[in-house]
């Protein structure tokens, strides 16, 4: 009829305001201190329109979509060339996108030419993608790390071999 409740008994009261507070009381910081910087939201693309004509180089850490005319070169992260679009100068992005035209070099981790692409020039990347009805005049090269200039690899290269012969000549008794 009636049971014996465990809160009554002596042992177990110790147990019971164990230290829960406590635990929490570090999570919850108090004072000036600011928790680890929240992920900014990414910013949307600057659009540049139809109406537009641009002489000049673009460079950003951001994305572009071209819709309009570019004489100059452009670096972005993610660039989108619009069907409209026509970029006359080197385009070195992460991502390409080209639904437009490009007359100049490609560079770009990932580039994708679409059905409307028209490009006249070469293509250096990591992984290309060319659907049918895309127009392409030029050169093909894949590369590992295609958004480095391709200088700095061959010139490194070379020394190496040569010194390496020269060292046994100069040990000769």
């Amino acid at each position: 009829m009636f049971s014996k409740s465990k809160i009554n008994e002596p042992g177990h009261k110790a147990e019971d305001t164990t230290p829960k507070p406590a635990t929490e009381t570090p999570r919850a910081p108090t004072g000036d201190y600011k928790p680890a910087a929240q992920p900014k939201a990414k910013p949307p693309a600057s659009v540049l329109s139809s109406d537009l004509h641009i002489t000049g180089n673009l460079k950003t850490t951001g994305d572009i979509q071209v819709e309009g005319t570019v004489e100059g070169d452009i670096r972005a992260h993610l660039l989108t060339i619009g069907e409209s679009a026509t970029i006359k100068g080197e385009v070195v992005a992460d991502d390409v996108v080209i639904n437009g035209r490009i007359v100049g070099r490609v560079r770009g981790l990932k580039v994708r030419l679409t059905a409307t692409a028209r490009v006249e020039g070469d293509i250096i990347h990591k992984t290309i993608a060319i659907e049918s009805g895309a127009h392409f005049e030029g050169s093909v090269q894949r590369q590992d790390d295609p958004l480095s200039s391709r200088g700095k690899g061959a010139p490194a290269a070379a020394p190496a071999p040569q010194q390496a012969p020269a060292a046994p000549q100069g040990q000769t008794s």
